[in-house]
């Protein structure tokens, strides 16, 4: 993969602008994941709890498809309190590390499940 942050745009915090898939990548979509355990409850009533959850069943949707966190190169976070992006960045960077794949988080007022606090949708690829 190759990343694109032109100097021309203002550098990205722990993401890039842009990620180029080489030719022939296999790309996995996953679907936007909550802090839910495999009972269907939530892991936690609150940020920490719900994003390190989440981040959880990413890595187990990526292992299923033969990947891992390496292979992130889009990801789109929704939280639904402002308040919680310093503490969901903390949680990001321990399954992220120094990763800095394309990223967009968005705050919200509500997820589908009321008591939700953050869904996090990923597109990776692997050659």
């Amino acid at each position: 993969m190759k990343i694109h942050n032109p100097p021309t745009v203002a550098p990205g915090a722990g993401y890039s602008h842009g990620v180029e898939l080489p030719p022939n990548a296999r790309v996995l979509y996953c679907a936007g994941q909550l802090g839910l355990k495999t009972d269907g409850s939530f892991a936690s009533d609150d940020i920490r709890g719900q994003a390190e959850q989440a981040w959880r069943n990413i890595g187990a949707v990526l292992r299923a498809a033969g990947m891992g966190y390496e292979n992130i190169v889009k990801l789109t976070h929704y939280l639904t309190r402002r308040e919680d992006i310093p503490a969901y960045r903390e949680v990001r960077a321990q399954f992220l590390g120094k990763l800095a794949p394309a990223s967009t988080l968005l705050v919200i007022s509500a997820l589908a499940r009321p008591e939700a606090l953050i869904e996090v949708e990923v597109v990776a690829a692997k050659e």
